[in-house]
């Protein structure tokens, strides 16, 4: 009998399997990271997640981690709002993601998700008297959606859920169900991605980004007592703004400003900067990518791959 494994075998494969992570204390393979499915994270969404982007650049033969200790500085954040208590300090989290990511070698841009999630296996919905533990997973990643043509969005029917009925600026898992809704509902209906309003009907958010108007030169985006999250890259662009001298205003955003506005833009980790080039059928400005828009996209693009040295506290070098 041949010792050869059967094409079926070959096939299931999984080449993630091999990747490393981190895991409750230990890096193992990621395909012996294993919970229960009586986990309580996985039963009831309780637990909290960044997404870090790694950036490689192949002529400086580095591969960057882009605003690591802010995004460990905001998980913290996120799992005290989970009632979680003796967490690895910022810096111990920012050497374990690291350290994860190293592990793995990579020579070509990845995405890196630390999530500190209730692990006790039990059945009642409380944030109290459980568990909790660490996983940090890394793998090789491209663009989230096509940022080069543009991106068509649509005003969702399903709005962001309020800060009072889930906080909005933690970055919880179980409140991406709302924004599953707000993303499907957008690609079934022939669009990229969801436009979300507040209850009280303010443009929010994308599904899962910021959100950047233009009008008349003046670069606007929703406070954060709009139910946004607290965006790691939307302060990044407020910054890259400043520093091309960019007039900001950050106020509330009616829905019918995105129908006469110059340009629209939707920014974060998965999204990077995405222009937008339509909403609802109308087309934004000249219904293509506006010049502050691709200045703000060409300068973000250019620091965290660390070809601008001003920018090089942005970024964790990995080698």
């Amino acid at each position: 009998m041949s010792s050869q494994p059967s094409a079926a075998a070959s096939a299931s494969a999984n080449p993630l399997d091999e990747l490393i992570a981190y895991f409750e204390g230990d890096y193992v393979a990621l395909k012996d990271a294993k919970v229960s499915i009586m986990t309580h994270a996985f039963m009831y969404g309780t637990a909290t997640f960044e997404g870090i982007r790694a950036y490689w650049n192949a002529e400086q033969n580095t591969l960057y981690a882009l605003f690591v200790r802010e995004h460990a500085r905001r998980i913290r954040s996120s799992a005290k709002m989970l009632m979680m208590e003796n967490l690895p300090s910022e810096d111990e989290l920012v050497d374990i993601i690291t350290e994860t990511v190293r592990r793995n070698g990579f020579r070509q841009d990845a995405y890196v998700r630390p999530s500190f999630y209730k692990s006790t296996r039990a059945i009642g919905v409380r944030l109290h008297h459980l568990d909790h533990e660490l996983y940090v997973i890394a793998t090789p990643f491209g663009n989230y959606i096509d940022i080069e043509k543009g991106v068509r969005v649509m005003s969702s029917s399903w709005r962001r859920n309020a800060d009072e009925a889930l906080p909005a600026r933690g970055k919880l898992v179980g409140g991406y169900v709302n924004m599953a809704f707000q993303k499907s509902e957008a690609e079934l209906n022939g669009f990229d991605e969801a436009l979300v309003m507040t209850p009280s009907g303010h443009a929010s958010e994308g599904s899962a980004a910021n959100l950047f108007v233009v009008r008349d030169g003046v670069l606007l985006t929703p406070p954060v007592s709009d139910d946004i999250l607290e965006g790691v890259t939307r302060k990044a662009i407020l910054g890259l703004a400043a520093d091309l001298g960019i007039p900001t205003e950050v106020r509330s955003i009616d829905r019918s400003e995105l129908y006469i506005c110059d340009e629209v833009f939707l920014v974060g980790t998965g999204v990077q900067v995405s222009p937008v080039i339509e909403v609802d059928h109308r087309p934004v400005g000249e219904g293509k990518i506006g010049p502050i828009s691709r200045r703000l996209s060409e300068r973000y693009f250019a620091a965290v791959r660390g070809n601008l040295p001003e920018y090089k506290s942005w970024l964790t070098a990995i080698k």
